[in-house]
């Protein structure tokens, strides 16, 4: 009896050992069928997938530029290093910023040529002074925003406009100069109404399944950064999650866009021709 059991247990052993191996057999090509797919459906680049947020609001604010007067007075609200200087070459361009941060400031390294440095609640020119004021990517880094844009809805002229974007997620950059998490397209409709304006358009940066890529995409970027393992295959994991995931993503966001987990807003106004209180 105990030969026949031991023969037994050995059979049944190579039995459990088949139908393992296949199961990972199975895995393996379940796997390898789900990546092929992913890449077949992935049909954007990977620097359209990982660089929508900026390449999508460069390509907004070059569009409002185009349709600017020319000699029509701008001023850029929080300019920085001035980016989108170039884009308004037919105006006469001015720029205003606090001009105090110290940190990583982009490529240009250094700020632009400031005409007001100010706080951004108090900029020193009368009211209706300017055709358009453009603020971008800065409400997030002021401590009174309601205040900012007041200020900005009283120098811009009756019938100017407001061309403005700021995230609605975003990790912490520019710190400490980094006060809130983001902004909704509610937000802008109450506090530009309170004062005076009327909102031409808002519109979304993408949605929730290229914001889903782009974390996917950073998530690559500190892989490496920390020199974290994964058993080997640190390669072939970082291509899923930093290049195919993005791209799938950003593709499928195209199909669905699911606004309420979107980057951010860009927004336009237009100034009331009669201000509050006026």
């Amino acid at each position: 009896m105990s030969d026949i059991s031991a023969i037994e247990r050995y059979v049944s052993g190579l039995k459990g050992s088949r139908w393992s191996l296949l199961r990972k057999l199975s895995a393996i090509y379940r796997a390898y069928a789900m990546l092929s797919l992913l890449e077949e459906r992935s049909t954007v680049s990977s620097s359209q997938a990982r660089e929508f947020n900026s390449r999508s609001r460069d390509e907004w604010v070059a569009d409002r530029a185009r349709s600017v007067a020319p000699g029509s007075r701008v001023l850029d609200v929080g300019a920085g290093t001035a980016p989108y200087r170039d884009l308004f070459n037919h105006c006469k361009y001015e720029t205003q910023d606090f001009a105090q941060y110290d940190g990583y400031k982009g490529p240009e390294g250094q700020y632009a040529d400031i005409d007001y440095v100010s706080d951004i609640t108090e900029i020193p020119v009368p009211d209706a002074s300017f055709d358009v004021v453009l603020c971008t990517e800065v409400l997030e880094h002021v401590p009174r925003p309601i205040e900012a844009l007041a200020e900005m809805a009283r120098i811009v002229k009756p019938g100017g406009r407001l061309i403005l974007t700021a995230p609605l997620g975003s990790g912490l950059h520019q710190e400490p100069y980094h006060f809130y998490g983001g902004y909704t397209d509610h937000w802008y409709r109450k506090f530009l109404g309170e004062f005076g304006c009327e909102v031409v358009s808002i519109e979304p940066n993408h949605g929730f399944f290229a914001h889903l890529g782009q974390e996917c995409a950073r998530f690559r970027w500190q892989f490496d950064r920390l020199q974290l393992e994964h058993g080997g295959y640190e390669e072939e994991f970082t291509r899923l999650i930093g290049d195919l995931l993005p791209r799938y993503f950003y593709q499928l966001d195209r199909k669905i866009p699911l606004r309420e987990f979107t980057i951010g807003f860009h927004v336009e106004a237009k100034r009331k021709v009669r201000y509050p209180g006026t």
